[in-house]
């Protein structure tokens, strides 16, 4: 515990005691103020990578529409992470592919499972009755598939986009993962071995795509059959948005020092490195730079809020807090204590430079879409508090519709959102704002995963009952059964995003808008898969930020 002491009369002094999170300092600094833009040094690069891009367009569309040849192709140029260069392309073929479905049944295990993933991932549900032919009587895969693992390992992967009621693919998934890792021995160090480690911890579903690209690049540089077009165009495009991202850090990390966010709030995790690679995880593109860097800042100031809630706030101090945030008007700090007024301009700065940006689209508006989600989470920030200070331990159900809001998803999609031209629009947001099911799905999959690996950090320091407590309690299990049972929760809210995902019309809402809710979904399965690497980013994270950010393909 941390004394703090607060000042509340000229002639006596109160000693509030505050808890800290003795979060260590940012590992990142200034690293990214050494970033040195030098036009027209690239311009080499910029007409290679137009003739490499041209090259792959023109092996996409010759390949013969309803071929597994084109399957491959279209399986390898999302795996090197430039699908988004052919995304019109990709999508006709997967569109005839779909219409002519069953054609692919009579192919093999590998054949079939893969059409089967591109199909589902692209939003078009198709049955899994193609399957049946692998299994026995019994309702058993058959033992001779193990031998064909190319074919196991597109069937893992395939399994991963099951629905509710698909009992045959919840079959899949634990035959393969329990026969991939009985292979994985015999096969040595090879770069197959390497893949199904790496696929049985991030399967494509879980993928942060910028991460994955990086992996896949090594492995499909290692395949003694790679397509040398393929991988210098996608070494090339790597480099090409690295040197993107880092001239994007170098304008954030300039309005971060500006903050002086140490000095002024030394409690809070000074993650801003974390916030951006988080926001990469949603939108990697060039053309998505404005909403990347929105929600950075928005992410940042979020962990703030949440770090002030959570740790530092007496129950007085939030209340006024929480209350100025319901104003939402600079004179609503005046009560505020100093180090909460600092926090609270930091915020209404923010967002007049958001609703500035957007004014270039006539789209300034749509801020207020972004204020009442931040009102939103703030509440049940405040929920928790009262939690915390009146020693209550809620019921799951009641943890559960609270988690929603604090799992900072419903504001953060709402921001993935915002830069995005004409394609977001007010009907898109108003539906939005419905938290429509796919997107409660993706905020308590990520509220109940920060919940597994950060409770007990939580606890020792003192803080609101995380899901895994509440669920001990009302059910008087142990640890280790609350953890089973939460793990089979998010298995089910992962089905329901992927049922969600092919009901929602995409005439009203686009792919294009539901892939950052997948997408944020995907960064919890990330940061939350062995530690909170968010809070903790000097180990895992750290080398994984390295290669993405810092070290070029060479």
């Amino acid at each position: 515990m941390e004394l703090c002491t607060q000042t509340v009369a000229t002639d006596h002094e109160v000693i509030i005691t505050r808890r800290s999170g003795s979060h260590h300092p940012t590992i990142w600094g200034d690293h990214f103020l050494a970033y040195v833009d030098l036009p027209g040094e690239n311009e080499g690069e910029e007409k290679e990578h137009e003739d490499l891009k041209e090259e792959v367009r023109k092996m996409l569309v010759m390949a013969p529409s309803n071929s597994l040849e084109k399957l491959e192709l279209i399986n390898t140029i999302q795996c090197l992470g430039l699908a988004y260069h052919f995304e019109s392309e990709i999508d006709e073929s997967l569109s005839y592919m779909y219409t002519h479905y069953e054609e692919h049944w009579i192919g093999d295990l590998h054949a079939i499972a893969l059409c089967f993933r591109l199909l589902r991932q692209q939003g078009h549900y198709v049955s899994c009755d193609a399957f049946k032919k692998f299994t026995t009587h019994q309702g058993n895969f058959k033992e001779e598939l193990v031998k064909d693992v190319q074919g196991m390992l597109s069937l893992y992967e395939a399994a991963q986009f099951r629905v509710h009621e698909e009992q045959i693919l919840d079959e899949a998934l634990n035959f393969t993962i329990t026969q991939l890792k009985l292979i994985l021995p015999k096969l040595i160090n090879s770069q197959l071995a390497q893949q199904i480690t790496n696929a049985l911890k991030f399967p494509i579903k879980d993928g942060i795509v910028r991460v994955e690209t990086r992996k896949y690049i090594s492995f499909y540089q290692q395949n003694q059959n790679h397509n040398q077009v393929l991988l210098n165009f996608a070494k090339l495009d790597f480099n090409i948005l690295q040197t993107l991202h880092k001239k994007e850090l170098f304008d954030i990390t300039r309005w971060w020092k500006e903050l002086e966010i140490v000095n002024t709030s030394p409690y809070v995790r000074d993650r801003l490195v974390e916030a951006y690679f988080w926001s990469l995880g949603v939108h990697f593109e060039p053309q998505t730079s404005v909403t990347r860097k929105i929600l950075t800042k928005v992410s940042f100031l979020l962990s703030i809020i949440d770090d002030t809630y959570d740790i530092y706030g007496t129950l007085d101090e939030l209340t006024l807090f929480t209350e100025a945030i319901e104003r939402w008007n600079i004179n609503a700090s005046e009560e505020l204590p100093s180090y909460m007024k600092i926090i609270y301009q930091y915020l209404l700065d923010v967002y007049n430079d958001i609703e500035k940006e957007l004014a270039n689209e006539n789209k300034s508006f749509l801020v207020n879409y972004s204020i009442n989600e931040m009102k939103k989470v703030v509440k049940a920030y405040f929920q928790e508090a009262k939690w915390y200070y009146g020693k209550k331990v809620p019921r799951m159900k009641q943890y559960m519709k609270n988690g929603i809001p604090t799992s900072g998803y419903l504001l953060l999609a709402t921001n993935s959102w915002l830069g995005m031209g004409e394609i977001a629009t007010k009907d898109a947001f108003d539906w939005l704002r419905t938290e429509p099911p796919m997107l409660v799905a993706s905020c308590i999959i990520a509220r109940l995963l920060n919940d597994l690996l950060s409770h007990e950090e939580e606890q020792k320091r003192g803080d609101a009952a995380s899901g895994v407590e509440c669920y001990m309690k009302e059910y008087g299990v142990t640890k280790e059964e609350a953890h089973t049972k939460i793990r089979k929760i998010i298995e089910n809210y992962w089905k329901d995003l992927n049922e969600e995902y092919f009901k929602v019309d995409v005439a009203i809402i686009p792919r294009v808008l539901l892939m950052p809710i997948i997408n944020l979904t995907r960064v919890s399965e990330f940061i939350y898969k062995d530690e909170d690497a968010y809070t903790f980013s000097k180990n895992n994270l750290k080398d994984t930020i390295s290669k993405i950010l810092v070290d070029p393909i060479i």
